[in-house]
């Protein structure tokens, strides 16, 4: 009895280590294990140059980057984008309730200049990255009040959307122009074993 219950338990674990392989080698063949093929020939030789390589490009190492989508060397901060510095620059004078970056919004609090205006509230979608005029939404409510507990929310359409709108244009080409481009790597700089600090 003893070896027909053994028996059953190789062919018992047999399908299931069957089942296993064949399982390793479907996810091995698709998605993020499935291995890059690369041409040697595009790839710097010297260890030096391919560090510097990798620098120019934005790569880095992630633990848990196999999971992740992968768009290494195109990293896109909210300290680099024109628009949305040139937005918070012009909307520091009042606060702000809302600010993703990822999500590509800023909403503003409630604010009114005095208080026999009723208060606004200014909504900046960022539609791309680039400095152009369709890569930018300004959507402006009102909050008209006839009581304490008795308010209206209404959006509005007035002059002021184009206004801040063509600010936000202005300030961002302003930065962009102003900044420079292309960062140069010395070899012998600051914190290089022959640099001098």
């Amino acid at each position: 009895m003893k070896i027909t219950n053994f028996k059953a338990k190789i062919s018992h674990y047999s399908v299931i280590i069957l089942f296993l392989l064949s399982l390793t080698s479907v996810i091995v063949s698709c998605g993020p294990f499935k291995p890059k093929y690369t041409d040697s020939r595009k790839i710097p030789s010297n260890p030096k140059d391919k560090r510097e390589k990798n620098i120019k490009e934005g790569r880095g190492f992630r633990a848990m980057g196999m999971l992740e989508k992968k768009n290494s060397g195109n990293f896109e901060f909210a300290s680099s984008n024109e628009m949305w510095r040139a937005t918070l620059d012009l909307l520091d004078f009042t606060p702000l309730s809302n600010v993703d970056y990822s999500g590509g919004i800023i909403i503003t609090d409630w604010f009114n200049e005095s208080n026999d205006q009723d208060p606004i509230k200014i909504t900046v979608r960022f539609l791309s990255n680039e400095v152009r005029v369709d890569g930018i939404k300004i959507i402006i409510h009102k909050k008209i009040c006839k009581k304490i507990n008795d308010c209206k929310i209404v959006k509005i359409d007035s002059t002021l959307e184009q206004e801040i709108k063509l600010a936000i244009l202005k300030k961002a080409a302003t930065i962009k122009r102003n900044e420079k481009t292309d960062i140069e790597y010395s070899e012998t700089g600051a914190g290089r074993p022959d640099g001098k600090d």
